[in-house]
């Protein structure tokens, strides 16, 4: 167990370099599903350009989604933005600044993805072969053919072992013709992510570096609170059952007594130990107003000296108190840094 909690906790304190190796680990993935991925064009008009483009469009939202599921701060940040104003407020830079961070590692995949999708070009060939321009690559002069002949011959270019239109265009031609205009795409996009990732690494704190500075440092305040509040909330929840539970066959002592089954006791020192983590709170009724009284108004981020019992926030079943909140002392030391 010792073993696994250290695991955790290595997994803890590199999380940002971990979700950056998970996010690597899906672009690898997402090419190795496309190659694997039998890509079979239907040829039919009516058809070509839903398959086509589906296949370039719909993985990559999947795998966006995927790298927002696979990010442990997206509930974070859900909780941050929805949870009401209380006596802390929300910061509208810190809620962009966490959201931007994880759009970046879950766009990783996807770029990939749509990379070598243009790249190889099959999905832009099934999917634009009625388009190809008879008039300059084929005969556009034949007269045996209507409109809507003419849209299902040019839909079977992608399908050599069934397209009868060598009299039209021959189908080397139109391949090519298409899977050219795919890559320079591909090309062209590779391109605009790569300098689009470029100026946002290089550029960003450049402009503002104290709001950049402030932004990260509470987005990880955030973390680590909710992280150190789970770990208070486990430990509390385990002392607090250590003591019904001793309570309880103290409880019924007299009766195994009676029937003469003698119970171990432990020594008072464990009781009194567990005692002491429940931090006063020994009811379920004032616990259930201490978690509501966490949701609706989180104390503010002022250190100040230990409040009376009646201010700390959960008194009055979980309603805040009138006064305002304190400042932020420690985004004015980072002003002051700068």
């Amino acid at each position: 167990m010792d073993k696994f909690r250290m695991i955790f906790q290595f997994f803890q304190s590199n999380q940002e370099s971990f979700m950056n190796g998970i996010c690597g680990i899906m672009a690898l993935a997402s090419t190795q599903m496309y190659s694997a991925f039998d890509f079979n064009c239907p040829c039919l008009p009516q058809y070509n350009l839903a398959y086509g483009l589906g296949i370039l469009l719909v993985p990559p939202f999947i795998l966006f989604l995927l790298g927002f599921v696979l990010n442990n701060n997206i509930s974070m940040l859900a909780e941050e933005w929805r949870r009401p104003r209380g006596r802390r407020g929300k910061d509208a830079a810190v809620l962009r600044y966490m959201c931007c961070s994880m759009a970046q590692r879950a766009m990783i995949a996807p770029v990939v993805w749509l990379s070598v999708t243009l790249l190889d070009g099959k999905c832009i060939t099934c999917a634009f072969c009625t388009s190809v321009p008879l008039e300059s690559l084929g005969n556009a002069s034949h007269p045996r053919l209507s409109q809507g002949e003419l849209q299902r011959v040019l839909a079977r270019i992608p399908c050599k072992e069934i397209y009868n239109g060598q009299q039209l265009i021959a189908n080397e031609v139109a391949i090519r013709y298409l899977r050219c205009i795919s890559q320079a795409l591909g090309w062209c996009f590779v391109l605009l992510m790569t300098t689009l990732a470029f100026l946002v690494r290089s550029l960003r704190p450049c402009f503002s570096q104290a709001a950049f500075l402030k932004s990260r440092y509470w987005s990880h305040y955030i973390d680590i609170e909710r992280k150190l509040f789970d770990e208070t909330c486990a430990e509390h929840a385990r002392s607090f059952a250590k003591v019904c539970i001793q309570q309880f066959f103290e409880g019924m002592s007299t009766d195994l007594e009676a029937a003469r089954c003698h119970l171990p006791r432990k020594g008072p020192a464990d009781a009194g130990e567990a005692a002491e983590k429940l931090l006063g709170i020994t009811d379920q009724g004032t616990m259930n107003m201490a978690l509501k009284s966490w949701h609706r108004c989180k104390p503010p981020l002022h250190l100040h000296p230990p409040a009376p019992p009646t201010g700390n926030g959960w008194a009055g079943e979980g309603k805040c108190p009138t006064h305002p909140s304190a400042p932020r002392k420690e985004t004015a030391a980072y002003y002051s840094w700068v």
